[in-house]
């Protein structure tokens, strides 16, 4: 019974290879809704208070809380990717509203199910490591090498997508920013004007050689930039706008298609040099409702 009900409940995304005769199973049907088991006819209602003493119960405590951080990994992965695809999708992706829905689908599991097959590897392997320790404490190693082998084992290995691509730039521009702060932290071994002045200068330097490197780069290596910021840049400075107005009952959308074929004519030349440039307007409708 336990192996059907597990079947039935648990998402197999993020869980895809554990047998349903494994440890986990159990462990998984007790986090269920105790009322949702009652009116599925898995469990009488007298069977909550038990099921609530297991919860509580000290002894289970580590188990459950890989069980609950594998959860929280999925329910916040899943919060943040999804309004981040539907609207990037919709905007920037062609075709039937069925084929943008599978593509927001599958990339709201693919953060989800890393999300949380991350927490689970995680905090199992700090559990070993605090387990086979020699006070049975938590010691300051443990984490990095959680860490470390978490991150080979689900962001590391094989084809990269774009999904887990974002998610380690993202954790990355995060921990160099967090490694700047600590190396200008009181008491460190920088002077304290030299620090000062870091603090002061660091962050408008790191901005506008961000920006200066990024648009070199968009300009004369187009090819080694992410896809998706490359696709924004070429929007905003290179091509002209896809302008949606809502109607009502329909959608009108105007499309402006330039060719550019390599005829070496001058006039070609200087049409496509006004769209590239993404300056010239001969009214205000045309600055900023439709490039021209």
């Amino acid at each position: 019974m336990i192996a059907d009900l597990y079947d039935r409940i648990v998402m197999k995304a993020w869980l895809p290879s554990v047998p349903s005769q494994s440890v986990v199973s159990p462990v998984l049907v007790l986090l269920v809704d105790h009322v949702t088991l009652s009116n599925l006819g898995y469990f009488p209602m007298f069977l909550n208070r038990s099921i609530d003493e297991i919860v509580l119960n000290p002894q289970f405590a580590d188990l459950l809380a890989i069980v609950k951080g594998a959860r929280n990994g999925f329910t916040y992965g899943a919060k943040i990717r999804f309004p981040h695809a539907l609207v990037m999708v919709f905007l920037f992706r062609s075709g039937t509203l069925r084929e943008k829905f599978k593509i927001i689908f599958k990339a709201t599991l693919q953060h989800a199910r890393n999300l949380a097959t991350f927490a689970t590897i995680y905090k199992t392997v700090m559990l070993l490591l605090r387990s086979t320790s020699s006070d049975g404490k938590e010691a300051n190693p443990h984490t990095f090498l959680a860490g470390l082998l978490g991150g080979y084992m689900v962001f590391g290995r094989g084809i990269q997508s774009s999904v887990n691509q974002q998610i380690v730039i993202y954790v990355f521009a995060r921990v160099v920013l967090a490694l700047a702060r600590m190396s200008v932290q009181k008491g460190g071994a920088v002077p304290r004007e030299l620090r000062e002045r870091v603090t002061n200068n660091a962050w408008p330097a790191f901005a506008a050689l961000s920006w200066a490197s990024v648009m070199w780069l968009y300009r004369w290596q187009p090819e080694t930039i992410q896809p998706s910021l490359k696709s924004s840049m070429k929007y905003m400075y290179d091509t002209p706008h896809l302008i949606e107005m809502l109607l009502p009952g329909q959608w009108l959308v105007i499309v402006l298609h330039i060719s550019a074929p390599n005829s070496g004519l001058h006039a070609d030349h200087h049409l496509r040099q006004r769209y590239v440039d993404s300056n010239h307007w001969d009214s205000f409708r045309t600055l900023l409702l439709q490039n021209k």
